[in-house]
């Protein structure tokens, strides 16, 4: 019986101290302005038309690469840019930055 309210008492423990790791996800949200471009029409990167935006780091450009619906998009340019705002979920992958549940908006 001690053995099991010990054991409770440690995994309780445990979720208590790694709570507050899961509750700062906000951290991971960021607002990047730049140019919004398609990813198989300009970039030539991707089979299928998709959504990324080159921002400005200093003199040199990052490519953030948008997972949406494509071309589905209502934001969507195939053969042009637009200077755009995109609030997002930035993760990296494989030396690549995404951006997950993306607004984007017009850069005004």
């Amino acid at each position: 019986m001690l053995k099991k309210l010990l054991g409770l008492a440690v995994a309780v423990a445990a979720v208590a101290f790694l709570a507050p790791v899961g509750a700062d996800d906000k951290s991971d949200t960021k607002t990047l302005e730049g140019k919004m471009v398609c990813t198989k029409c300009k970039l030539s990167e991707t089979p299928d038309c998709g959504n990324a935006v080159i921002v400005k780091d200093g003199d040199k450009e990052v490519t953030y690469y948008i997972k949406d619906t494509g071309k589905k998009e209502t934001y969507h340019k195939c053969s042009g840019e637009k200077e755009v705002k995109v609030t997002g979920k930035v993760t990296e992958k494989d030396g690549k930055k995404y951006i997950e549940e993306a607004k984007v908006e017009d850069k005004k």
